[in-house]
């Protein structure tokens, strides 16, 4: 096998997908990750569509459907808790027999690190600071000071991925900035209706607890309209600021404890609502996959499945390549971009949950209320484009079937 010492940045999903294929498919993936150990936090990912397939395949499908979130639906409150509308997603499912399962993000990162943590070698607390390719690799150099040499660098190291920085510039080209900004954290179970997203607005801000029924700790939304605002999402100081800022005078509903719950979480995670746009992916031996490559944002619903999917053709071409990279990374792309196309058109769902106006949020909750809603939002996802090009089943490629 060509180009087989693999050097992955991130320990996500995407980054953990990517090794477990690499390793699957006879290569040798080394994973480093910034942070001391594996980033549990994070909101609930939709695993759907072809995501379904990979994760078969990994052998997970069991594991994943039992820890499913289990939530019932949605519902808006007004701002002493009374619920005004609500839609019960569990329905709209049952109606058009859905397979898809939502997940706790950090759930699904344990599971795959557990599954390839034997076989990989990860790298916790360092990070990429300097890439130079060449011919016949490339010399990666390491925050802890070192420098190494690998075949291949794959950046799954999220929005604001180092590796595409150093690989093909700077954030501003490729990261598009959708006027809105989010927070996940803990939050006390009891703020929130068990197996319920409860979600109360003011023009332009959500507050809101997402309450799972196969877990006790709960997660708090906080998010907000705003142009572009110039910090460090890991600065703790300027994230609370921020927050406080937005939501600190609110005295409605559980607003303030809700606030409070995030600012506790030491993996409270704070960023703009935005998509990455690159006219490639692949510069040379350096290639990247999941949100580094083609974030759809947090609305989409898109996350964990373009992750998973991108993760698993790029170790598959790799593989029906020989390790031939640059036909491996361009198959890739032929295959993954049309899907990632189609996963970027966001439809309501951000105007259904941050109206900008008074009169915006009450024509939502009307409508919501409206019985016919459920049925619309169920052949919403009936009639929804499915992924254009069929998953490859790269074990029958690699055999000549």
């Amino acid at each position: 096998m060509n180009n087989e010492r693999i050097l992955i940045s991130g320990a996500g999903i995407a980054g953990q997908a990517a090794a477990y294929w690499f390793s699957h498919f006879g290569f040798r993936s080394t994973v480093v990750e910034r942070a001391p150990g594996l980033r549990l936090g994070g909101q609930g990912v939709d695993v759907r569509e072809q995501a379904i397939e990979v994760i078969e395949r990994m052998g997970l499908a069991s594991r994943v459907r039992a820890a499913a979130a289990d939530v019932r639906g949605m519902q808006f409150v007004d701002r002493v808790g009374k619920p005004v509308a609500r839609i019960d997603i569990q329905r709209v499912k049952e109606k058009i027999d859905s397979a898809e399962v939502e997940i706790m993000r950090g759930d699904l990162v344990r599971m795959l690190y557990e599954i390839t943590s034997g076989s990989v070698e990860y790298r916790f607390g360092d990070a990429i600071v300097s890439l130079d390719p060449e011919s016949d690799g490339v010399t990666v150099g390491f925050e802890r000071g070192r420098s190494e040499r690998f075949d291949l660098v794959v950046g799954a190291d999220g929005l604001h991925s180092a590796v595409r920085r150093l690989a093909f510039g700077p954030d501003a080209e490729f990261v598009r900035h959708m006027n809105h900004y989010f927070a996940f954290g803990d939050a006390d179970a009891a703020l929130g209706p068990d197996r319920w997203v409860t979600l109360y607005n003011t023009p332009g801000t959500v507050a809101g607890i997402y309450r799972s029924g196969n877990h006790e700790q709960a997660k708090v939304y906080l998010g907000f309209r705003s142009p572009r605002v110039d910090f460090d999402p890991r600065d703790t100081t300027a994230v609370h600021r921020i927050l406080i800022d937005r939501f600190g005078g609110e005295d409605a509903w559980q607003v303030r404890n809700l606030l409070d719950n995030a600012l506790a979480d030491e993996e409270l995670f704070f960023d703009s609502l935005a998509q990455v746009h690159l006219p490639s992916w692949a510069s040379d031996r350096i290639v990247l996959v999941g949100d580094a490559a083609y974030c759809a944002s947090p609305v989409s619903g898109a996350g964990a499945e373009l992750a998973l999917t991108g993760a698993y053709r790029l170790a598959g071409e790799l593989a029906a390549a020989n390790g031939g990279y640059r036909r491996a990374f361009g198959e890739y792309e032929r295959a993954h971009g049309p899907v990632v196309t189609e996963k970027h058109r966001i439809g309501p769902n951000l105007r259904m949950m941050i109206p900008r106006t008074r009169f915006g949020i009450a024509a939502r909750n009307t409508i919501t209320r409206l019985p016919i809603m459920e049925s619309l939002a169920g052949m919403e996802r009936i009639m929804a484009p499915r992924t254009p090009t069929p998953l490859p089943d790269y074990e029958r490629v690699l055999c000549g079937v």
